[in-house]
């Protein structure tokens, strides 16, 4: 007779509590992507980059006058203007970053574009060059603090001729705030607005 092979009967195992290892899991994870993960990334940036991590605030005679990541409505023919902005309730409203949405053949679209080449030339009435699309568009997050050098150079005459002063001046002040291609490569020459406006305010002074 063929002997037979008992299979080791499999011990009974006591039923161990689920909800321990992963309320001690949710613990550990909890402590470290919700505070040291942020205590060390803050930590660093306010050692290496303090003016960055702080909203690279731009400051005038000991007060602050806005931030360099974010732009500002100047509507007075004397300084620079920057772009458009579509946010809401307020423009440049830091808090409700939005582009229009508006699609390129929506009709709100073409006269929101036609009444900000109206203002542009009822401000210049003897400049005629082609007026830069970014003085008349917004941007995608409505808080863009630069403008083209081109958009920068075509108000360049009518900063001066409101202001008094040679044109050559502004125009050197404008070069002066040009920020190149980073790394000479990415992205195109562009000037912060406020930065630029400020320069302005105090070459007039």
């Amino acid at each position: 007779m063929t002997p037979t092979l008992e299979t080791p009967a499999t011990p009974a195992r006591a039923d161990v509590p689920l909800w321990r290892p992963a309320l001690t899991l949710f613990v550990v994870l909890s402590l470290v992507t919700g505070l040291a993960y942020p205590l060390l990334v803050t930590g660093v940036a306010q050692t290496l980059f303090p003016r960055e991590a702080n909203g690279s605030l731009v400051e005038r005679d000991g007060q602050v006058v806005g931030s360099a990541l974010i732009g500002q409505q100047f509507s007075d023919a004397g300084h620079f203007w920057g772009r458009p902005s579509a946010t809401a309730p307020m423009a440049n409203n830091a808090a409700n970053s939005a582009g229009s949405n508006l699609a390129p053949t929506a009709p709100a679209l073409v006269e929101a574009v036609q009444a900000r080449v109206q203002a542009l030339r009822a401000a210049d009435p003897g400049n005629t060059a082609p007026v830069p699309v970014d003085l008349v568009t917004t941007s995608a997050s409505g808080l863009d603090p630069h403008i083209s050098r081109a958009a920068a150079d075509y108000q360049a005459g009518r900063v001066a001729r409101v202001r008094g002063l040679p044109p050559a001046r502004v125009q050197a002040l404008v070069a002066q705030h040009t920020e190149g291609r980073w790394l000479g490569l990415v992205g195109e020459p562009r000037v912060n607005v406020l930065q630029l406006n400020l320069a302005l305010d105090a070459a007039a002074r």
